[in-house]
Order: structure tokens, then sequence, then C-alpha cells
């Protein structure tokens, strides 16, 4: 199962981690060049809790930390 939160839909993405190199042109320098750049994914914070669903029953779900503080869900 992939991690998502159920509430918000937020999942992980894809991304680049950007290397420079160089002294800036304010310093000197001919400015910051760019490197290289490596693929990441920026992954959403998410906990696996035991949620009140609205019909009355108590489920396991993915839920992201920023929907718990929302006060999105009722954890139980």
């Amino acid at each position: 199962m992939s991690r998502v939160c159920a509430v918000t839909g937020k999942r992980p993405v894809k991304g680049r981690r950007i290397v420079h190199k160089g002294q800036s042109k304010k310093s000197g320098g001919i400015g910051l060049q760019l490197v290289k750049q490596t693929k990441r994914t920026f992954r959403p914070n998410l906990q696996r809790i035991r949620v009140k669903l609205p019909n009355g029953s108590i489920k396991r779900l993915w839920i992201s930390v920023k929907a718990l503080k929302a006060g999105l869900v009722e954890k139980v």
C-alpha cells in the first residue's frame, strides 16, 4: 500500500537536490555555477494512527501531521 494521506491526499513527490559551487559576484567571483543535480524524493510526514470514522467505526489510516494539527480527524 502506498503512503498517501487519507484526508489531504499528500503523497511523495520527485525533485532534485541542486549543488552549486564558485564565488558570488558580490565577493569578487564570476558567480555560482551549477555542478550537478541528484534525484530525490520529498516525503510527507505521515503517521499511521487509529481514526474514528463518521459512521462510528475505528480504522487505522495514514494521516499527515498537518491534518492532525488542523483537527481534520479525531484520534482514538
